[in-house]
């Protein structure tokens, strides 16, 4: 047992629950998360699900800010609310997600003894465009993770991070639960 991997599940799971309650602290339980899954996922070859949390470790950073102070409400800073992606948006965010998979995958290709570098690029360049999304309080970034988490579950269950593909099985649940629960919030 990779008791390591083992706190890096709870804190994850701990992390998607303040997600979907719109909850700032979760930035810093998702900070804590991203510093242990650089290491675990250095353990078991996932580079660009590494190099994928040392993006979480700054983009908590900016999330953080952005959740707390980035709604502009005349001169006052305020929370931001959840909104909607505008279709210039969408095709901006569809086609960096693009240009990340052909970057990642083929530095995992050429540079890396990664066993499925196709797979973890297309989980870790969707991962980027959704956490930003996140952080912008973007509804539709809850659309991304529930295919990136129940992708994820056969992928690290296939490499043996059994606490991984369970906390990844959790957050594909949740990520429906967060898309109705930002849902409402936003029809309010």
């Amino acid at each position: 047992m990779n008791y390591l991997e083992l706190f890096g599940a709870i804190s994850g799971l701990i992390y998607i629950f303040l997600e979907v309650k719109q909850k700032s602290v979760m930035w810093i339980v998702g900070f804590i998360t991203s510093i242990v899954y650089i290491i675990v996922f250095f353990q078991s070859k996932f580079y660009a699900g590494m190099a994928l949390n040392a993006y979480y470790l700054f983009i908590s950073v900016y999330g953080w800010y952005q959740w707390r102070y980035g709604g502009q409400s005349g001169e006052q800073k305020s929370e931001r609310k959840v909104t909607h992606v505008t279709f210039p948006t969408a095709i901006v965010v569809a086609v960096v997600a693009i240009l990340l998979f052909v970057l990642i995958s083929q530095v995992l290709v050429r540079y890396t003894d990664s066993p499925v570098p196709y797979y973890d690029a297309l989980a870790s360049s969707l991962s980027i465009v959704a956490t930003w999304m996140l952080a912008r309080k973007l509804l539709q970034h809850w659309i991304l993770w529930i295919f990136i988490n129940f992708f994820s579950v056969a992928l690290y269950y296939w490499r043996g991070l059994y606490p991984t593909s369970v906390l990844y099985l959790v957050y594909g649940v949740m990520s429906i639960v967060g898309w109705i629960q930002w849902k409402s919030s936003y029809d309010n």
